[in-house]
C-alpha cells in the first residue's frame, strides 16, 4: 500500500464514521466530513495531506500524489 492509496482509505473510513455519528448523535457531525472534503480538495492542488506525514513515519512508500524530491 502507498501512502496515496492510504490517505484515500482513511479518508474514506473517517468520512463513514462521520456520517454514523451524525446519525446516531447529532447532525453537527457533518461538519467533520465537510472538513475532510476540504482537506482532500487543497491535497489535490498541493500535494500535501497531514496524514501522509503520519503514513510516511509509519514507513509506507511514497506514490505519485504525495512523491517529494
Amino acid at each position: 500500500m502507498t501512502i496515496d492509496s492510504a490517505v484515500m482509505a482513511f479518508a474514506g473510513a473517517m468520512i463513514l464514521l462521520s456520517l454514523v455519528l451524525a446519525i446516531v448523535f447529532s447532525p453537527y457531525w457533518l461538519l467533520l466530513t465537510a472538513f475532510i472534503g476540504v482537506a482532500l480538495f487543497q491535497a489535490a492542488f498541493t500535494g500535501f495531506a497531514p496524514p501522509a506525514i503520519l503514513f510516511k513515519k509509519l514507513g509506507l512508500k511514497a506514490g505519485r500524489a504525495f512523491y517529494k524530491d
